[in-house]
Order: C-alpha cells, then sequence, then structure tokens
C-alpha cells in the first residue's frame, strides 16, 4: 500500500489545512478535488469553467483538498480539480494554492 501524499492539520494561514505528508516533486499529480455538483456557492465549493461553453462549474468538496488554504505565491495549482505541485514541495509544508480573488 502507498504512503497518502498528503493530511489535515492545524494550518498558520487559517483554520485547517492540507499539508504534504512526503516530498513532493514539482509537477507532480497531488490529487482530485472530489465533491457533488451544486449551485450556490459555499465554504468549501471550487468553480471551474467549462472550457467548451464557457459555463462555471460548482463541487462542494467532501474528500482532504477542500481543506487547501489561499496563497499570494501558492506552491500548488489547479488544472480543472486535478491538483498538481508548482514546485517541489518538503514534507511538512502547507499544500496551498492561488484561489484567484485579484484575477481580472
Amino acid at each position: 500500500m502507498s504512503k497518502p501524499l498528503f493530511r489535515v492539520e492545524s494550518s498558520p494561514i487559517h483554520g485547517r489545512g492540507l499539508f504534504a505528508a512526503v516530498d513532493l516533486e514539482a509537477g507532480q499529480y497531488i490529487g482530485v478535488y472530489e465533491g457533488p455538483v451544486v449551485e450556490e456557492d459555499g465554504m468549501h465549493v471550487l468553480w471551474v469553467e467549462d472550457t467548451p461553453d464557457g459555463d462555471w462549474i460548482g463541487y462542494e468538496g467532501k474528500n482532504e483538498l477542500r481543506f487547501m488554504n489561499h496563497a499570494d505565491q501558492p506552491n500548488a495549482e489547479l488544472d480543472g480539480r486535478d491538483c498538481y505541485a508548482l514546485r517541489d514541495i518538503p514534507a511538512g509544508t502547507e499544500i496551498t494554492i492561488d484561489y484567484g480573488w485579484n484575477d481580472s
């Protein structure tokens, strides 16, 4: 059985956060943001653009990836609902993404 890539712990950024359980390499697949499709925003809703028709789909996070916190200089990114390391992430480091709040 393979060792988990991440774990949820108390975060210095906000509440709980997602932390690397092992050393992650730049470009490594971390996981998929899992959850049902929803129509209303909420605390753990991820909005993903459906590129063929430009609509946005909300997914209510139900797995540990819902605990990823925001950082202006994140170490991971989402491609749709798939999460990848942007650079090497040492074990014990919080996995962060840019929520895109400041995008125009």
